[in-house]
């Protein structure tokens, strides 16, 4: 079984439819399944509820994550998706008021239990975020900060690790020969990329990104999707996305959350249905997820 280490100190695209009210055409599905009967499943939520404070931002979730493949988190603004994802990496222990109820288990380990140290679970399970946001430092200094926490000094070995780091995000032939300057002067396509190879540095088991492509050009976008195919080989994917059309092609999982609204008024989420990707966008089985990829509502 997996186990992390001891405890230590330390702690949004396109429409949502190829035609409004239109079912999404099949054929713009290219995501291939990926699910032998032998998959080994790297995150398993039971009864996962999160709440700030008295409110609930998402509740009733029940899934598994399986390994080497990409898995969509979609549904409407405020539903919960992003407070979900950052649950995986234990990113909500940052907001003093947040609180998670039920299990998350990684690799049967489970996230929560009070020995796991939440900054080597951070280093096991990367994350990228909506808007790039490299160090206002240099390309190679970027992608070696992460290396150098962990304590790696040797000069050779820093740069084998940024090289590889930046091949795997297909950057390094872009940047081979600058990797002095800032990453700041990159483009915004090429910061997100920077971004993914920072991540990708310290070897991470699993990669989070949220919504990585909402500030992204279509170009910049087809880049990033290429990568994840790539990338799935050898990590495990967890992405939200708001872009229904990148949910259908990049994915080969998708997992619809929609809000409920109580009796005080209060907005909360809860997953409606988790499928293969082809599945939930030719023939959903709830009449809520079906609502919200034709784009009846949302």
């Amino acid at each position: 079984m997996f186990q992390l280490g001891n405890a230590q100190s330390g702690t949004t695209g396109t429409s949502n439819a190829t035609m409004r009210g239109m079912p999404l055409d099949p054929m713009t599905i290219q995501a291939p399944s990926r699910e032998p009967a032998d998959t080994k499943i790297v995150f398993e939520l039971e009864d996962v509820a999160i709440s700030y404070g008295a409110n609930v931002a998402i509740s009733g979730v029940n899934l598994q994550v399986p390994e080497n493949q990409i898995t969509a988190l979609i549904g409407p603004s405020g539903c919960g998706k992003s407070t979900l994802l950052r649950s995986l990496n234990r990113m909500n222990d940052l907001i003093p008021t947040a609180s998670l109820t039920g299990s998350v288990h990684y690799h049967g380990a489970d996230l929560y239990a009070a020995t796991v140290d939440p900054v080597e679970v951070r280093r096991r399970i990367g994350m990228v975020f909506q808007k790039p946001n490299p160090f206002p430092k240099s390309i190679f200094d970027n992608v070696a900060y992460g290396p150098r926490i962990l304590g790696t000094k040797n000069k050779k070995v820093l740069g084998e690790l940024v090289e590889r780091a930046l091949t795997r995000a297909a950057l390094w032939d872009e940047v081979k020969n600058k990797l002095k300057t800032s990453g700041l002067a990159l483009s915004g396509g090429q910061q997100q990329r920077l971004c993914i190879a920072r991540a990708l540095a310290v070897e991470p088991d699993a990669l989070l990104m949220d919504e990585p492509c909402s500030a992204l050009d279509p170009i910049a976008t087809a880049r990033i999707e290429e990568l994840m195919f790539e990338l799935r080989e050898s990590i495990t994917i967890v992405i939200v996305t708001h872009n229904m059309q990148q949910a259908a092609r990049a994915s080969d999982k998708t997992a619809f959350i929609t809000t409920d609204v109580g009796a005080d008024e209060h907005r909360s989420g809860r997953l409606v249905e988790f499928e293969e990707t082809q599945v939930l966008f030719t023939t959903p089985k709830d009449e809520r997820t079906e609502a919200y990829i034709t784009g009846r509502f949302g």
